[in-house]
């Protein structure tokens, strides 16, 4: 068993606070890319909530459990693929939740810039950005940001959420770790 599936077996299918938030500021549903979906429990929210979902995820498992509990929904589309090889254009959303630290450092700009650059005016980003002092900023695969460099994405952006978290607790799969993490909700002008 892989440490994804694990993970996956771990967590739930409560919708993530910062898609929730995120969700608020929407009058009506859109089009939403939700990168990195893990087995579905965002996605499964947006489309509870009548958005078009493009869910995206490197672990083919990832995207048959979503399948699994969404059948043939009109309103998903899924892909099995890293950031970097994702395809996606034009919408109102990008949920990230817990997933961009994990795309490489030498593929995050030009994924961020399309993010940046799909997003519509008045669209959202939500998500998670992990800062220097998280216990795996050791990780040389995964990218992490100060507090400036994150805020700095967001040059485009109004912050409408951005907690910073640096802290002890536990993984999903109960390991001790230490957190630094930013949650961020923002809004495109």
């Amino acid at each position: 068993m892989t440490e994804w599936v694990r993970y996956y077996d771990a967590t739930g299918d409560v919708p993530r606070e910062t898609l929730l938030a995120a969700m608020e500021g929407f009058a009506t549903p859109g089009v939403a890319v939700d990168l990195g979906c893990g087995a579905g429990r965002d996605t499964l929210e947006l489309l509870r909530r009548g958005w078009r979902v493009i869910a995206i995820d490197s672990e083919e498992e990832a995207i048959r459990r979503l399948r699994a509990n969404t059948g043939d929904d009109e309103l998903l589309e899924t892909q099995v693929a890293r950031y970097e090889d994702a395809a996606f254009s034009s919408c109102d959303l990008v949920n990230a939740s817990w997933s961009l630290p994990f795309c490489p450092p030498d593929a995050f700009d030009a994924v961020w810039g399309r993010i940046v650059g799909a997003i519509r005016s008045g669209g959202r980003f939500c998500g998670q950005l992990f800062g220097e002092r998280d216990e795996w900023s050791d990780q040389s695969d995964m990218t992490f940001h100060s507090r400036g460099e994150a805020e700095r994405l967001f040059a485009a952006f109004e912050l409408e959420q951005f907690d910073e978290l640096d802290e002890d607790g536990k993984t999903a799969l109960g390991t001790p770790k230490h957190w630094h993490v930013f949650n961020i909700v923002a809004r495109k002008r």
